[in-house]
């Protein structure tokens, strides 16, 4: 029996006997439950997961990623019948056959990007698992794959058809757990500390990239797995205007406005937010930049509960960027996103690109909420950012991610 309001905070993420906190052999079971569920649900067969998130999700495999690989190295099949599957980079099987015992299978495969080690691996260990589990008829669904994958599974098993498997992981991911919620709680606490070494870190005279170290280092002292993004976004000045979304060598100066997005994941799940802070005293136009952001995510989050949609949460954010003459000001990105197991996921809010979806909120959807306000031609940087990750909740959202807002940056 799980304890009651287990998600509702940060428990401490150690194991102990006193108190109970998150069971992951529990956890991943009900993963598991929810994908097999979702999968019955669709016109599918069995599913070929390879995106780092998914495979996670269905398997709880941590692996090591390699910058710009990470959907060509691990997989994981998942049958209707309930078959798992694990496709481990040589470099993984070793500890995962020792260390992750629910796991029944696992088979060695290469970085899945040579082609003549793709048909070699298609033919001699995934086509012979799935004629094995009687997929080679029915249809199977994939998610990331080279191209070159696909290619060969239409060679290898000309009478298997190929689907989507990526909308059923997207449908079993979608609402969490008690249990992934105290995992992001984790995150959240994690993440918040981050930042806050970050804050500590500015002032005249060190460059972005001090900033960051200072950051990376809490991250990792807390037991943080990465963050957030693969290049941590501090930007200080007029390079928020617009964006340079990358640390650099900037020095920053007094009247700059500095914005730290680093996050955190923790267990396999991440905690998403951002901050922008003021270095020494703030004109009159950073704080009206920054109080319409702050007014804008505050709206945000009253407006995440169940039944309203994607598309209200946008309007509430765009309606304070207009009563302060800004909404014309807003970053062309959507300003929020699902978050959770995937660091940035559907669905998306205040996406204006064509085939956006209009989605209904759900209670125990989690979304990172980040609107983003920039104005050329301010000394100092008009550009003012601030996110966080938010429960859709009864009555109203709530922030997984706790740290304050820079009083001296907001309007009386």
């Amino acid at each position: 029996m799980q304890r009651a309001g287990l998600g509702s905070y940060a428990h401490g993420g150690l194991a102990v006997d006193y108190e109970q906190r998150v069971d992951y052999e529990q956890m991943r079971s009900e993963r598991l439950g929810r994908a097999k569920a979702e999968l019955a649900a669709s016109d599918l067969d069995a599913i070929l997961v390879w995106k780092d998130e998914n495979v996670r999700y269905l398997s709880g495999l941590r692996a090591q990623i390699i910058s710009g690989k990470s959907a060509l190295l691990n997989g994981c099949l998942l049958t209707e019948s309930g078959d798992l599957v694990l496709f481990c980079s040589g470099g993984e099987v070793d500890r995962a056959t020792r260390v992750m015992p629910w796991i029944d299978r696992i088979e060695t495969v290469p970085i899945m990007e040579a082609r003549g080690l793709i048909a070699g691996t298609i033919e001699n260990v995934i086509a012979p698992v799935l004629r094995e589990l009687g997929v080679e008829g029915g249809t199977l669904g994939l998610d990331e794959t080279a191209y070159a994958q696909v290619q060969e599974l239409r060679s290898q098993l000309p009478e298997m058809e190929l689907g989507d498997a990526d909308a059923v992981m997207q449908a079993a991911r979608l609402v969490k757990t008690d249990s992934e919620l105290a995992v992001m709680q984790e995150a959240g606490a994690i993440a918040e500390a981050v930042t806050e070494s970050a804050i500590a870190a500015v002032r005249p005279g060190v460059r972005e990239y001090d900033v960051v170290a200072e950051a990376m280092h809490t991250l990792f002292r807390l037991g943080g797995e990465m963050a957030h993004l693969a290049s941590p976004f501090v930007a200080s000045g007029e390079h928020m205007s617009p964006p340079n979304r990358f640390p650099s060598d900037k020095i920053i100066r007094e009247g700059d406005l500095v914005f730290i997005d680093i996050g955190a994941m923790y267990n396999g799940y991440y905690a998403d937010m951002g901050r922008t802070v003021i270095c020494g005293a703030p004109s009159e136009r950073q704080r009206e930049i920054f109080t319409a952001v702050r007014n804008s995510l505050r709206a945000a989050t009253e407006a995440m509960q169940p039944g309203n949609t994607n598309d209200d949460v946008a309007a509430a954010v765009r309606a304070e960027g207009e009563k302060m003459g800004l909404a014309e000001d807003f970053l062309s990105l959507f300003i929020g996103h699902g978050v959770g197991i995937g660091a940035n996921e559907p669905p998306y809010v205040g996406e204006a690109l064509p085939g956006a979806e209009t989605v209904q909120l759900q209670a125990g959807m989690t979304m990172a909420i980040e609107p983003l306000i920039w104005v050329p031609d301010v000394s100092g940087g008009g550009g003012v950012r601030l996110e966080d990750t938010i429960l859709v909740a009864e009555g109203g959202g709530v922030a997984l991610t706790r740290s304050g807002f820079d009083e001296k940056l907001l309007l009386d």
